[in-house]
C-alpha cells in the first residue's frame, strides 16, 4: 500500500484546502473548517484510488457484491479513513502543527446519521471488512437527513431531538447528479402488445428522482477503495406551475414534500397507515435506484443482462430491501424483454438474503392493499411470484397447513421474508443457534423444500476499528507480546496471547491499561453528562437497542435486589459496583421507554441515598451510538448479554466487549453459544434458560405468579416497582406486565422471573471472581485471545466463499 502523506504534505494540502474551499489560512480557521478540510483531503485521495478501483474492475470485468441494507450505522469517519490510509499519526502531527488539537477535532465530527443498532453497525463492519480483503462491493442506502433521532433524557424520560449531522458529515459525501435514477410510485398501468411481446406503462405516478451522494471507504493496508451509495431523495419538478399558477399552492407542491419526507428519518412509526405508507416508499425508493444503478451499470460493459448473476450478487441484509427480487424481474422483463422463466432464473441465481431475527414482528408484512396502490407493477410481479411458488409449495408438500405459512401472500398481507426464500439463492442466519433455529422452526417448511440454500455466516466485528484503533494501550501489547501487527491482518494471532495467560507481569499490564481506560472514561462522562465515576468500581455494562427481549428490565431488578440488601446491611457490598446503561427505544414503543425511565428512577434513588457512596451506582448513558461505545468498549470490564435464549439473533456488541477484555455475563443466546465453545464454562459466567428449555416451559404453561409467591427476594424487587422511588413515579404498569400480560403480551413474555435467580447467582459468581486480580486478568486475555472468531475479516471471507463466489485477499 502506498502511504499518500508524510506530515509536511499534509500541512500543505490542509492549508490548500482551507484557502480554496473557507478562503482561510489555518490561524483564521475554526475547529469546524479545519474537520471539513481534514475531510475533504482524506476524500480526494480516496476518490481518486476509488476511480483506479472501478476502472480495475471493469477492466478484469470482476464480479461485483452490492450489500443493500436500509441502515449503515458508521459512526464518526475521519479517525477511522486515516486509520486505514496509515496517515493517523501523520495526521495528528500536522493538526498540531498548524495549531490545532488533533482530539477536539476527531470529537468534533457527528455520527453519521445513517444507522441504529446492530443491523447498521454489523453492514459497517461488512463494507470494512470487504474493502480491506479487496472484494469489488458497493453498500446502499438511504442518506437519511436526521438519521434515528437524537436521544435526550429528561426528568427520566427519553425525549427524541433531531439528528442533523449533515453540516459537518456532508463534508464525506460525493454527490452525482448525473447518476440520478427516476423513482415510480402510484399510478394506473396501460398494457400492449408490440411484436409479440406485452409492454406494461405506468401513467400518471408520481416520480421521485433518487440522487447518489458516495461515501468513499478505506481499505485496511490496501489502496483498494469501496463505496457506500447513499440516495436522497428529490422531486422531478420542484412545484407544479399550473396548480400554482390556479392558487392551489400545497397540491402543487406535493410531489416535493412527498420526495422530502422519503429521506428524512430512518424507521418513521409504522403504527399508522401514513408511516407504513412511508415505510414501503422508503423500500421500494432505494430498492429501485440501487437495481436500476447496478443494471445500467452491467449494461455499459456488457451490453446484455443475460449475463447479470455471472457478475452480480445482491446480498440483502435483512426483509427491507426485499423488494429486489419483484424490481430485478420487472427491469429484466419490462425493460430487457426477457421472458418469465429466464428472468426468474437470472433473479433467483443473484440474490442472497440474510436474516436477523426469530421474532414474528420482525419478519416484515405489508397490507396487500397498500402494495397495490403504492407500487402497482410491484404488486403484478409479486401476484406472479406467490401463484407460481405456492404451484411448487403445493406440489412438493400437498399440505395445506404448510401452504399456507410458506405462501408470499395470504390473508391480505405481503410476507417478505417469504419472498425473499423463493426468491433468492441463499438464505443465512448470523449465529449458530440462530441458523439452527431458521433451519428447524421459523422457515422449516422451506427448509425441507430447498435444504440446499439454508446456511449460516456467525456475525463479525471489523476488528481493527474494534480493538486497535480505539484501545492504544491493548494494541501495543498485543503487538509486544505476538511479535508485531500481524493480527490486523490475520486475526487469528490473537491466539498467541494464551501463551501469557499465567505471566504475572503481563497480567499486570493489562490491569494498568484497563484501569487507565476506565479513567479516561470516567473524565469524559463527568464533562459529558456531569456524572462522577468511581474507577475502582467494576465497569458493569449493558449497552443495545432497549427491547424487552434484551431484558435490561432483568438488570434492573437485579440493581434492585442490591439495593434492598444493601438497606438492610450497609456492609452487604464491599466492592463498589457501577452499572451502566446506554438505549434507545423506538419513539412508538410504549414499554421501552417505561423502562428507560425505570432505570433513570432506580439510578436516581441510588444517588441520593448516602449509604450507596463508593459501594454502588447506576449510571444511563444518554445518546448511545458508535463514538460513544468507542470510549467505552476499552473502559468495560463485564459484558450483559442477558437476551432470553432462542430470541437474539447473534448481537456484535458481545463480541466488541470480548475484544477489549470484559467477561460475558449471559444466557447461551445468539453468539455467545460460539463464544462459550471457545471459551468454556470457566471464562465467562453463564445462566439461565437454553433456548429448547424455554420453549419447554412456554409448552408446559408458564405461570410467573408461582415465583412471586415463593420467592421472597424476587418479591421484594416486584414490590418496589408498584412503591417506585424518590422521583414519586410508580412501575405499576410493569409489574402487571411481568405477572399478569398486559396489551395482549404474556405474562413475563420475555421470562425475566424464570431466570431472576440464576441471573443474581452468576452476577455473584462474577463480583467473586473480580476480588482475585490474578483470576480475573487470565480470563480477561483468553477472552481477547479467543476473540479472533469474531473478526469480520472472517464473517465476510465465509460470505465471498460459500455465498457470494467471488476472489478476496
Amino acid at each position: 500500500m502506498t502511504t499518500p502523506f508524510t506530515t509536511k504534505t499534509l500541512e500543505e494540502a490542509l492549508t490548500a484546502k482551507l484557502m480554496l474551499n473557507f478562503g482561510k489560512v489555518p490561524e483564521e480557521a475554526t475547529d469546524q473548517e479545519m474537520m471539513k478540510a481534514s475531510a475533504l483531503v482524506l476524500r480526494d485521495v480516496m476518490a481518486i484510488r476509488g476511480v483506479e478501483a472501478n476502472r480495475k474492475a471493469r477492466r478484469e470485468q470482476k464480479k461485483q457484491v452490492h450489500y443493500l441494507s436500509l441502515e449503515f450505522l458508521m459512526g464518526r469517519s475521519l479517525m477511522k479513513n486515516a486509520y486505514n490510509l496509515n496517515v493517523l499519526p501523520e495526521l495528528k502531527e500536522a493538526l498540531g502543527n498548524l495549531g490545532f488539537k488533533a482530539a477536539d477535532i476527531f470529537e468534533l465530527e457527528p455520527d453519521a446519521g445513517l444507522g441504529n443498532g446492530g443491523l447498521g453497525r454489523l453492514a459497517a463492519c461488512y463494507l470494512d471488512s470487504m474493502t480491506s480483503l479487496e472484494i469489488p462491493a458497493t453498500g446502499y442506502s438511504i442518506c437519511y437527513e436526521l438519521g434515528i433521532f437524537k436521544q435526550k433524557i429528561v426528568e427520566g424520560q427519553q425525549v427524541e431531538m433531531p439528528d442533523d449531522w449533515k453540516n459537518l458529515g456532508a463534508a464525506w459525501l460525493l454527490p452525482k447528479p448525473e447518476e440520478a435514477q427516476e423513482v415510480l410510485f402510484g399510478g394506473t398501468l396501460r398494457e400492449f402488445w408490440n411484436n409479440g411481446h406485452l409492454h406494461i406503462v405506468n401513467e400518471n405516478a408520481t416520480r421521485v428522482q433518487a440522487i447518489p451522494c458516495d461515501m468513499v471507504v478505506a481499505g485496511y493496508d490496501t489502496d483498494h477503495v469501496n463505496t457506500l451509495r447513499l440516495w436522497d431523495a428529490r422531486a422531478t419538478k420542484p412545484v407544479d406551475m399550473a396548480l400554482f399558477s390556479r392558487g392551489e399552492y400545497l397540491k402543487a407542491a406535493e410531489e416535493t414534500a412527498m420526495a422530502a419526507t422519503i429521506a428524512k428519518i430512518l424507521y418513521p412509526e409504522d403504527n399508522h397507515y401514513e408511516g407504513k405508507s412511508l415505510r414501503l416508499k422508503q423500500q421500494y425508493f432505494f430498492v429501485s435506484a440501487t437495481v436500476q444503478s447496478i443494471a445500467k451499470k452491467h449494461l455499459e460493459t456488457y451490453g446484455t443482462l443475460k449475463n447479470f448473476h455471472e457478475k452480480n450478487v445482491i446480498q440483502i441484509n435483512d426483509t427491507h430491501p426485499a423488494l429486489v427480487v419483484p424490481e430485478l424481474m420487472r427491469i429484466f422483463i419490462d425493460e430487457a424483454g426477457m421472458k418469465w422463466d429466464e428472468a426468474w432464473e437470472i433473479t433467483t441465481q443473484s440474490v442472497a438474503y440474510t436474516n436477523h431475527t426469530v421474532l414474528a414482528e420482525a419478519l416484515e408484512r405489508w397490507p396487500q392493499s397498500l402494495m397495490e396502490t403504492l407500487l402497482p407493477r410491484i404488486w403484478q410481479i409479486i401476484q406472479e411470484i406467490s401463484d407460481r411458488w405456492q404451484r411448487k409449495v403445493e406440489e412438493f408438500y400437498h399440505d395445506g397447513e404448510k401452504l399456507q405459512r410458506m405462501a408470499i401472500i395470504w390473508g391480505g398481507e405481503v410476507r417478505m421474508a417469504n419472498l425473499c426464500i423463493a426468491g433468492g439463492m441463499a438464505v443465512n442466519g448470523v449465529s449458530g443457534l440462530h441458523s439452527d433455529i431458521l433451519k428447524k422452526d421459523v422457515f422449516k417448511d422451506a427448509c425441507g423444500m430447498e435444504p440446499h440454500k439454508f446456511q449460516n455466516v456467525t456475525n463479525g466485528i471489523d476488528h481493527r476499528r474494534w480493538l486497535s484503533e480505539i484501545n492504544p494501550g491493548l494494541d501495543s501489547l498485543i503487538r509486544d507480546l505476538t511479535g508485531g501487527d500481524d493480527y490486523l491482518k490475520n486475526p487469528p494471532a490473537l491466539r498467541k496471547l494464551e501463551a501469557y495467560a499465567d505471566d504475572k507481569a503481563v497480567q499486570a499490564q493489562l490491569a494498568a491499561i484497563k484501569r487507565e481506560n476506565k479513567e479516561n472514561f470516567a473524565r469524559y462522562i463527568k464533562r459529558a453528562q456531569g456524572v462522577v465515576l468511581n474507577p475502582d468500581a467494576i465497569f458493569d455494562v449493558q449497552v443495545k437497542r432497549l427491547h424487552e427481549y434484551k431484558r435490561q428490565l432483568l438488570n434492573a431488578l437485579h440493581i434492585i435486589s442490591l439495593y434492598q440488601k444493601l438497606q438492610d446491611d450497609p456492609n452487604a457490598i464491599t466492592q463498589p459496583h457501577t452499572f451502566l446503561f446506554g438505549a434507545k427505544a423506538a419513539p412508538g414503543y410504549a414499554v421501552a421507554k417505561r423502562i428507560i425511565r425505570l432505570i433513570n428512577s432506580l439510578a436516581d434513588d441510588i444517588a441520593h441515598n448516602p449509604i450507596c457512596k463508593d459501594k454502588l451506582q447506576v449510571v444511563f448513558l444518554e445518546n448511545y451510538r458508535v463514538s460513544l461505545a468507542e470510549k467505552l468498549m476499552p473502559a468495560s470490564e463485564v459484558s450483559q448479554q442477558i437476551s432470553t435464549a432462542g430470541k437474539e439473533a447473534s448481537g456484535t456488541g458481545n463480541m466488541k466487549f470480548m475484544m477489549n477484555g470484559a467477561l460475558t455475563v449471559g444466557t447461551l443466546d445468539g453468539a455467545n453459544v460460539e463464544m462459550h465453545e471457545v471459551l468454556g464454562d470457566e471464562n465467562m459466567f453463564l445462566f439461565g434458560l437454553h433456548a429448547d428449555e424455554v420453549q419447554q416451559l412456554k409448552r408446559e404453561g408458564y405461570v410467573p405468579q408461582r415465583l412471586y409467591n415463593r420467592d421472597p427476594e424476587l418479591r421484594r424487587c416486584l414490590d418496589a416497582l408498584r412503591t417506585g422511588f424518590r422521583d414519586g413515579v410508580t412501575y405499576e404498569d410493569l409489574y402487571q406486565r411481568l405477572l399478569f400480560g398486559m396489551g395482549g403480551s404474556a405474562a413475563d413474555e420475555y421470562l425475566l422471573l424464570a431466570d431472576f435467580q440464576s441471573y443474581c447467582q452468576a452476577e455473584e459468581r462474577m463480583v467473586k471472581t473480580y476480588a482475585d486480580s490474578e483470576q480475573w486478568n487470565r480470563m480477561s486475555l483468553c477472552n481477547i485471545a479467543r476473540s479472533d472468531i469474531f473478526a469480520a475479516d472472517r464473517a465476510v471471507a465465509d460470505y465471498a466463499n460459500n455465498i457470494w463466489h467471488v476472489e478476496h485477499r
